[in-house]
């Protein structure tokens, strides 16, 4: 068939960045156990170091994003120089309002106005973090809800947190964003105060231009239409990031790609369809995975590399063709469009174009053929830090 992957598709492709998450260098586990590994990270510079070795055996992720105060530092001036000078930037600033004792019943939602507005300064420290790091995302996602009916007030806490996100968003500056996440359930298994793209829509919409909404995939109930909620949500014009991932059951921040290709080939057209990959797309695409069991450098690499594999099957789909079926009606053909391109191998080219830019065409041997695991291993004895929790 020769060349599938044309000058265009891969014009396209070059375009693509993925943030990669410092936490996901961390000990991770179960909530029965969190596992140790060698090599871990003991400062969040060792997360960078990690985060780095991705972006130069991939070339799709310049971005570090970090959580606060699970990565907080006294010179964020420094730690952003030091990314530099290990050639990635650092990303997303993730906000942290569910470890402290006086979140156990809400933060930004919470009854008590003190505690709401320790949860509002907290997120001024991370626009502090923002402003010395050059980071354009605010990430907000809230553990606050309820587990029982009756013990909590669903409406008032909608009005407490239209109330507390004013307040932080009137403090950005700049080209500074928002982005509001949803999570149906866990902690919160009665309510949760944002619980799906609707709420959080409806919350941001209220704010501004900046204010956007973050869809985590493995944040739905089974059997939801994902790429529906991608379209909607461009067309509204309030897509503002991802957090890829994958699950089985819930929210299991598995690699991306692992439990479904089908289905992260299905987003990425959508993607596509509504200019998620242009030049000046709004759109911030980040990875949010727990690598539990796998090594983590390498589990970073096969997921920026399983999204990169899929956008390049999307970018295959015959649009011409399949509008035209489309609009004659014709159910099987436009389905057979679509699957012809998500059934088109492109890991050969893909390898064969990464070497034209000086990558090599396989980055998970690399990785493995490096030595960087062995180097770690035996430098950082007593790394303890962690991928969530504290």
């Amino acid at each position: 068939m020769g060349a599938k992957l044309t000058p265009e598709i891969l014009t396209v492709l070059e375009r693509q960045a993925i943030e990669v998450p410092s936490w996901a260098y961390g000990n991770s586990g179960t909530r029965f156990k969190v596992f140790g590994t060698p090599g871990t990270p003991r400062d969040p510079w060792e997360k960078i170091a990690d985060a780095a070795q991705v972006h130069k055996l991939t070339g799709l992720a310049p971005k570090v994003a970090l959580h606060y105060p699970w990565d907080k530092v006294e010179d964020y001036t420094k730690l952003r120089q030091y990314a530099n000078d290990l050639g990635v930037e650092l990303g997303t600033i993730n906000s942290n309002t569910f470890q402290a004792d006086e979140y156990k019943f809400g933060s930004l939602t919470h009854e008590d106005p003190a505690i709401r507005r320790q949860a509002v300064e907290h997120h001024f420290e991370c626009i502090e973090v923002m402003d010395a790091t050059g980071s354009q995302d605010l990430k907000i996602w809230l553990a606050d809800g309820s587990n029982y009916p009756g013990q909590a007030d669903m409406r008032g806490r909608q009005d407490r947190l239209a109330e507390s996100l004013e307040q932080i968003y009137a403090r950005l500056s700049g080209d500074q964003r928002m982005v509001l996440e949803y999570k149906f359930f866990e902690p919160a298994f009665y309510h949760t105060d944002v619980p799906d793209w609707g709420t959080a829509y409806a919350q941001v919409a209220a704010l501004g231009e900046r204010a956007m909404v973050c869809l985590d995939t493995g944040h739905h109930a089974p059997g939801t239409n994902i790429e529906f909620i991608v379209m909607q949500l461009q067309r509204l014009g309030k897509l503002g990031s991802f957090d890829f991932n994958s699950r089985f059951y819930a929210d299991d921040d598995l690699i991306v790609g692992s439990a479904d290709p089908f289905q992260l080939f299905r987003i990425m057209f959508e993607v596509l369809r509504g200019g998620g990959l242009d030049a000046d797309t709004p759109i911030a695409f980040m990875l949010d995975q727990c690598h539990n069991v796998e090594d983590k450098v390498l589990g970073q690499i096969r997921s920026v590399l399983n999204v990169q594999e899929m956008t390049a099957r999307a970018l295959l789909v015959d649009r011409e063709a399949l509008r035209v079926a489309q609009q004659s009606g014709d159910v099987l053909g436009a389905q057979e469009v679509f699957m012809n391109a998500f059934y088109t191998d492109v890991r050969e080219e893909l390898a064969a174009w990464r070497e034209t830019r000086s990558l090599p065409a396989d980055p998970m041997a690399a990785y493995r053929e490096s030595g960087y695991a062995e180097k770690i291993a035996a430098e950082r004895v007593g790394g303890v830090q962690a991928g969530w929790g504290a």
